[in-house]
């Protein structure tokens, strides 16, 4: 039975935001997830492992803002997905939901979790833990900018994110990782109040 990947993440940038490496043990096969700033602390997290891609989990400015540079001295591709693509980062390929990725001995599962962007994907590791991006923060959900985007975010709830078991892991684009498990009641008493017509923004779920 393979080794559970591991996962190493790092809080950089000036907002800051959460990047990620993911590293077969058996393999030594890695890749680097949202690339958002600090190319020397990334560089550090893919010490003593070969990369062999870059995945995003969206396409916003804080999570590709090193992109380039890490893609110039890598030289792996870029994946993405193309709903993202309108923001003017390219990708060398393209993700699709239900796509899988084999990162050494272990395969990611690719989830399309649209809300927050477009293209905002999952990677569901084999193991119940899960790189979210910005899809849903401990106590609410990714930030949105229309009241058309919230409820997509709300039907991906719905329809995706609170099917997943509770012990599922969510490791967010920014904060700390928490259970779905833990945020299921609170979801749940969300989805029972009334809200304005235009609510979007910064949501919470005791709101």
């Amino acid at each position: 039975m393979a080794e559970q990947l591991i996962l190493k993440s790092a809080s950089v940038g000036p907002w800051p935001m959460n990047t990620f490496v993911l590293i077969c043990p058996e393999t030594k096969q890695s890749v680097l997830i949202d690339p958002g700033a600090e190319p020397d602390t990334l560089t550090a997290m893919l010490a003593d492992s070969t990369p062999i891609a870059i995945l995003l989990t969206h396409a916003h400015h804080d999570h590709v803002g090193v992109l380039e540079e890490m893609r110039t001295q890598l030289d792996v591709p870029v994946y993405m997905h193309p709903a993202d693509s309108h923001m003017g980062v390219m990708a060398d390929k393209w993700f699709a939901d239900g796509d899988t990725f084999t990162l050494g001995k272990h395969t990611l599962r690719i989830i399309h979790t649209p809300g927050h962007t477009h293209g905002m994907v999952t990677l569901m590791l084999p193991d119940h833990r899960a790189i979210v991006g910005d899809t849903i923060f401990k106590g609410g959900p990714g930030k949105t900018w229309a009241p058309h985007y919230l409820k997509v975010t709300l039907e991906t709830m719905r329809n995706i994110v609170f099917k997943w078991p509770d012990e599922t892991e969510c490791f967010p684009g920014h904060g700390p990782s928490f259970r779905i498990g833990d945020e299921r009641s609170a979801f749940e008493a969300f989805l029972q109040r009334e809200h304005p017509a235009d609510l979007c923004g910064d949501v919470s779920w005791d709101m």
